[in-house]
């Protein structure tokens, strides 16, 4: 069985790698100038592709399905956030990486945060970890910005509180909600925050963050007015077969997979398939 062969390094050019104080120094008083661009990755070969294009690389714990089919992100684990992470920073070299917090890591304490972040960060290499949560979070979003681990935080329709929260819905439809997630977003920003995701939120409520808050949003599902934007790299390459509404689909590599696995299927049943320049022979 071949195994996968990495470009060889000299054609990967040494790049001065994007720093969280750099994602935070794009936001001056009047915004950004050239928004933020993130997408997710997994794998070393998909950094490698995406790295040249995006300011940071996340890896995300949607991993858990995109990756291995679980039906959230909740049973995700820190094991595998780490052997994914550590891919992905071997794959690139400019963009900075942040690793999702895996539930379960970060909320008991902020010295149970500090150890988990600790470890990420120790066995990958990255750069950055993010949480999802507003209030009750800030205080340990402070505790490790402290003790020098960079944070991009999460609020809105954070994933990991799918239980609580009932479904995937957009969150901020009434006054009473939008307030509270303007609350969270003002809390984690001013704890230290060198970015802010803001996912599935209404747009009027993602701008008025946007301009409310020092640090840059990332929005995904949120607002144009937010100062960078992320999506699941998947979800932008068309790997499934549902699109959710605030991804814009650039690719339909699924489709394409599925035609060459079709066309790779026929020629082996018809023995088209290994042919002449695919045989090694003494002459």
């Amino acid at each position: 069985m071949s195994t996968f062969q990495p470009d060889p390094p000299q054609t990967r050019p040494a790049a001065k790698r994007v720093t969280a104080p750099a994602i935070r120094a794009r936001k001056g008083p009047d915004g950004v100038v050239t928004p933020i661009v993130m997408l997710t990755a997994y794998t070393a070969r998909m950094a490698e592709l995406l790295d040249p294009h995006c300011d940071v690389l996340l890896v995300g714990d949607s991993l858990g399905m995109v990756i291995y089919g679980l039906p959230s992100t909740v049973p995700v684990t820190l094991d595998m956030m780490c052997a994914h992470g550590a891919a992905v920073v071997r794959g690139a070299s400019h963009a900075l990486v942040a690793i999702d917090m895996p539930f379960g890591s970060y909320e008991a304490s902020p010295e149970a945060a500090f150890d988990s972040a600790a470890r990420v960060l120790k066995e990958t290499g990255a750069a950055a970890v993010k949480l999802e949560g507003g209030e009750a979070i800030a205080p340990t979003v402070a505790f490790l910005v402290a003790r020098g681990i960079p944070v991009i935080g999460h609020v809105g329709l954070t994933p990991q509180a799918v239980n609580v929260l009932g479904g995937y819905g957009a969150r901020g439809r009434s006054e009473v909600e939008a307030a509270k997630i303007a609350g969270d977003a003002r809390a984690v920003a001013e704890a230290g925050c060198f970015a802010l995701v803001l996912e599935g939120v209404m747009e009027p409520l993602a701008a008025a963050i946007t301009a409310d808050v020092a640090c840059p949003t990332i929005g995904i599902g949120a607002s144009p007015a937010c100062d960078g934007q992320v999506l699941v790299v998947d979800d932008m390459l068309g790997m499934f077969a549902r699109t959710p509404k605030f991804v814009k689909r650039y690719e339909d590599l699924g489709g394409r997979i599925s035609a060459a696995a079709a066309a790779y299927a026929a020629d082996v049943r018809s023995r088209a398939f290994p042919g002449e320049a695919q045989v090694y022979r003494a002459n």
